[in-house]
């Protein structure tokens, strides 16, 4: 009996979806989850739990190898989908679950395309070639006969963790748990060309992984060793983060090297960016950009669109620190923002979020005493808004949100014209030449270092710095 067609239309009933959001799609990002939400498809964070990857925003050339690695690392049965703009969503998860329900898809997905063939091909025969020639010629057939009688050398169980390791995504896939190990795949691919490590080259489809500077046998990254904070020497771990990760700042990417789980150095790369003629425009802050630029702009538009991205950011560190329903508590309320919905549709929920996150004792005993920006530290930076007005760790920092969102529902109705050097964007006051963001990303290094990994995703969440504000300055000075 034929169950091929029966489990995939049970798959595409309700496929499990990873976003993957390209500089300046925050748009499409949103778009997508609220839609995701209303379907009630599960949104994944990892490659190996996804049957259906949705690419969202303008088409990025530096993190095209990054997307094809997730592409990668999808099992099967899987689709791929892009949207490039908040319209064409809808019409991408359709195609996508159509293409999850075919059969035909899936078995042209799973052949060998022909260029990987031929690669496989030449890889056995040099491999092969390379055997006869060498000395041990001679020991190869004695293992070879080992095989057959069923024993398992050294030599056997190396070379099968190296070819199981290079052909098969499934079993690539289990290795892989956190988050920042899909970041570090992510990028690691551009680090494994950067390093002019091809696949051609021995390392098989995975010799990427961890993209580091460090010999990678059979794709795992190999530690190097250097004193730690006592003088002692350790293993060191080269981990890049970003720039797709789910729930992180969207094209940043920062390489972490690691001593046990503490970080010793953090490094920051410059932040990926979009073909040139996608829209340049940061999707927070376009109130500020229409006032700057002569438009009227009532005030309560500009405090509902900071509303909204203090709950975006709210619902990124809940779901770093792992607390879903929340998450989704916070993504209703930013939907409704953005919608228009009235204050007083809004406001009881509002309320209500607020005590239960702001008042939450294991969330204050998870993030406390951890990434401490003080006051100080804040003005020598040239950080504003709401991260300078906390002025202590990441728990003042997302008491402060809460604390502004409730300021902020009180001037919903405000009627009177937006004056850019008066009102704060989401992320602090607005400059075309000095972004906000700009320097809540120059924070982030000295930050890091000496915290452990599980804390800096939640150190990089509390600030959560838009990586876009910085693409439209580029983009400002490139036109002149």
């Amino acid at each position: 009996m034929d169950v091929t067609g029966p489990a995939l239309r049970g798959t595409a009933a309700r496929p499990r979806v990873l976003l993957a959001t390209l500089p300046r799609g925050t748009a499409v990002r949103l778009a997508a989850e609220r839609l995701l939400r209303l379907r009630d498809w599960p949104q994944v964070s990892t490659p190996a739990q996804a049957d259906l990857l949705l690419v969202a925003g303008p088409h990025c050339v530096s993190l095209q190898a990054a997307l094809d690695r997730l592409w990668q690392d999808l099992p099967a049965p899987r689709a791929r989908v892009h949207a490039r703009s908040a319209d064409e969503v809808e019409d991408a998860l359709e195609a996508g679950r159509a293409r999850l329900r075919s059969p035909t898809v899936q078995h042209e997905q799973a052949a060998p395309e022909e260029g990987e063939q031929q690669d496989g091909e030449q890889r056995t025969q040099e491999h092969q070639e390379g055997d006869q020639d060498a000395p041990g010629h001679a020991q190869r057939d004695h293992h070879g006969r080992d095989r057959a009688s069923g024993r398992r050398t050294a030599d056997d169980q190396a070379d099968d963790a190296h070819g199981g390791h290079s052909g098969g995504r499934d079993q690539h896939d289990a290795g892989h748990r956190p988050e920042a190990e899909q970041g570090a795949r992510g990028d690691a691919h551009d680090g494994q060309e950067a390093d002019g490590h091809r696949d051609d080259e021995g390392h098989g489809s995975n010799g990427g992984h961890g993209g580091g500077e460090m010999e990678m046998p059979a794709g795992l990254p190999m530690a190097e060793q250097g004193e730690d904070r006592d003088g002692l020497t350790l293993d060191q771990l080269h981990v890049p983060l970003g720039a797709l990760l789910t729930d992180w700042p969207t094209g940043l990417t920062i390489r972490l090297v690691l001593q046990g789980d503490v970080v010793q150095h953090a490094t920051l790369e410059e932040p990926a960016t979009p073909v040139a003629d996608a829209a340049a425009e940061p999707f927070w802050v376009r109130p500020w950009l229409r006032a700057a630029a002569g438009d009227p702009v009532p005030v309560g538009e500009a405090v509902r669109r900071r509303m909204a991205a203090h709950m975006d950011s709210l619902g990124r560190l809940l779901a770093v620190a792992g607390w879903p329903s929340e998450v989704l508590s916070a993504r209703r309320l930013r939907d409704d923002l953005l919608s228009g919905a009235p204050r007083a549709a809004v406001a009881p929920r509002l309320e209500r979020f607020t005590r239960r996150v702001g008042f939450s004792r294991t969330l204050a005993w998870l993030t406390r005493g951890i990434g401490v920006v003080t006051a100080q530290d804040a003005g020598e930076a040239g950080v504003s808004g709401p991260a300078a007005r906390a002025g202590g760790d990441v728990t003042d920092r997302y008491r402060q949100w809460l604390t502004d969102i409730g300021h902020d529902l009180r001037r919903l109705e405000e009627s009177s014209p937006l004056e850019v050097a008066v009102e704060e964007s989401p992320r602090g006051h607005w400059s075309a030449e000095h972004p906000p963001s700009s320097a809540l990303i120059g924070l982030l290094p000295r930050l890091l270092e000496g915290a452990e990994l599980a804390a800096a995703r939640l150190i990089v969440a509390s600030l959560d710095p838009d990586p876009d504000e910085l693409a439209a300055r580029t983009l400002e000075v490139t036109h002149g």
